[in-house]
């Protein structure tokens, strides 16, 4: 997709991957078009931006007589793309009278925004077709990118309109941008993620905050469908179970508490691999905590149902817990009946962010959980978060992370050859652009953030990292490879994993422990077997 994705990062290097980052641009070029490839001064936009509308209504009124262009405007470098336009526009204006269009033989080259963008398919297709259809198709791709380009550029303007309040502004940017969008391709590429946040955006200004979210049951069609589109909730589940299973060995009463059931997807996995352990499967308690049903209907209870029968069919002791909540600060530690003589874990998916908002009549909910989690005293707390930053206070600053890191992980999504899992996981991801860019206060859930601050943040609550083991790095790169997609990339660093497309990690795994008490074995436990509690 575009190079808004992956070429640079309004945030720099991430300290959790060993990738390397391109060096910050002088102050006087513009970052984005920088970033693109093309060298623009800031205070030249104004002016290129009015010669790339007159080139293109150029292109559009006399599509016969521009595409006998001569072609000495190649020669020009073209990353300057304001000189470019220049010579453009005078070779169109001094462009000699020709008989015969065969005698173009030279088409006009303009560079696209990223290297990959067109495939080498594709350019041997170009090569077999006649001169002017080449000019033709180039006319087109070059209209496309510059409308790329503005589509960005009038993104972060209305960003920033909506940041200092002028509603009116963004409004008229919002209308320029949807009539823009019908210029480039929408099915892929910067088309498609501008068309995601003009949407937020407009949601922001015109409809209610809570226009993003949706029922409990719609959330979990939409985590499924994402996990079977792509491998980053797999690469969650494979990594966490991996750090769960070395932590519990050598204990023979085992408790793992999920902080996101949805559908036990994470669980057959671990169970199986108990089944298996040298002695003998340990006795496992999972409790998974999930919204209340809707429909009355007792869902956790239907998952732990399945679970069960599992767990019976390979010979693992089972039983099960549900907790309903709708927020993860509603539980309380006495819900999940933790016996202290317990292995116990507790896995976190994609869930603390969710407790970085302040709330004035409850405190801070992400210092509440982590207390009681910590007074539970885990032998491995499993940790996966987006590695992102979604929670600056300034609105420019979240829109424009946003913007990078969504392009990045719709650029990944293109290698999903499972279309309507990828159209359902499209939807998914379109449900947490809305949230970060359209709602505030607690209707703001989606408050991500990179490795390295839920570092500082779960040290300063007294846990110290437990490295993922090289079993788990297996685990991942294994994952990738029945994936079969080329792109995804797994990095450690400093004992944590992370998972990225390209040079640009997407989500980040780690593990961490507290001190554990002395290993006092388990009580009698034949009356709990295979139970639902």
């Amino acid at each position: 997709m575009a190079p808004y994705s992956s070429v640079i990062s309004p945030q720099g290097c991430s300290s959790s991957s060993s990738s390397s980052c391109a060096g910050n641009k002088p102050s006087e070029i513009d970052g984005l078009l920088a970033g693109a490839g093309y060298k623009v001064r800031s205070q030249d936009l104004r002016q290129v931006a009015q010669r790339l509308e007159r080139l293109e209504t150029v292109m559009v009124n006399a599509p016969d007589e521009f595409s006998q262009l001569a072609t000495e405007a190649v020669h020009y470098n073209p990353s300057d793309i304001a000189s470019w336009v220049d010579s453009m526009l005078s070779e169109f204006h001094n462009q000699p009278e020709f008989s015969d269009p065969t005698n173009y033989i030279n088409p006009v080259v303009v560079p696209p925004l990223q290297a990959d963008t067109w495939s080498n398919e594709n350019v041997q297709h170009c090569q077999l077709l006649h001169p002017q259809q080449q000019q033709q198709l180039t006319v087109v791709a070059t209209i496309e990118e510059d409308s790329g380009i503005r589509l960005v550029h009038l993104l972060m303007g209305c960003a920033e309109s909506v940041q200092r309040g002028d509603a009116s502004f963004a409004g008229s940017l919002i209308e320029e941008m949807q009539s823009l969008l019908t210029r480039v391709n929408t099915v892929s590429g910067i088309g498609k993620v501008a068309g995601y946040f003009i949407d937020a955006l407009s949601r922001r200004l015109f409809s209610p905050q809570n226009a993003c979210a949706g029922s409990s049951v719609e959330n979990e069609i939409l985590y499924h469908h994402f996990y079977e589109a792509c491998p980053y909730l797999k690469f969650a589940h494979f990594t966490a179970n991996q750090a769960i299973l070395e932590a519990f060995d050598g204990h023979d009463c085992v408790h793992v508490i999920d902080f996101n059931l949805m559908h036990g997807l994470q669980w057959p996995a671990l169970i199986q691999a108990l089944a298996l352990r040298p002695g003998g499967p340990p006795f496992l308690r999972l409790t998974g905590i999930g919204p209340p049903s809707p429909d009355g209907r007792d869902s956790l209870r239907e998952i732990g149902l399945k679970l069960a029968e599992l767990a019976w069919s390979v010979n693992v002791r089972f039983a099960f817990r549900g907790v309903a909540a709708s927020r993860l600060d509603d539980v309380k530690p006495w819900m999940l009946q933790v016996n202290p003589r317990e292995a116990v874990a507790v896995n976190s998916i994609m869930q603390l962010h969710r407790l970085l908002g302040s709330d004035p009549t409850r405190g801070s909910p992400i210092d509440t959980v982590l207390s009681w989690i910590k007074s539970l005293n885990p032998k491995i707390v499993t940790v996966v978060e987006q590695e992102s930053n979604h929670n600056q206070p300034l609105f420019v600053d979240r829109f424009t992370e946003a913007l990078f890191y969504y392009s990045t992980m719709f650029d990944s999504l293109e290698a999903c050859t499972l279309q309507p899992e990828k159209s359902v996981a499209e939807m998914y991801i379109q449900k947490e652009i809305c949230n970060v860019v359209c709602c505030e206060g607690l209707s703001r859930v989606e408050r991500h953030e990179p490795l390295v601050k839920w570092t500082e943040r779960l040290n300063g609550a007294g846990f110290s990292s437990l490295h993922l083991g090289s079993n788990a790095f297996k685990q991942a790169s294994m994952l990738l490879t029945l994936f079969s997609a080329e792109g995804y990339c797994v990095e450690e660093k400093d004992g944590c994993l992370t998972l990225g497309w390209h040079s640009r990690p997407l989500i980040s795994a780690s593990a961490w422990q507290t001190s554990a008490l002395p290993d006092v074995g388990c009580l009698p436990l034949a009356t709990i077997e295979n139970t639902i509690l």
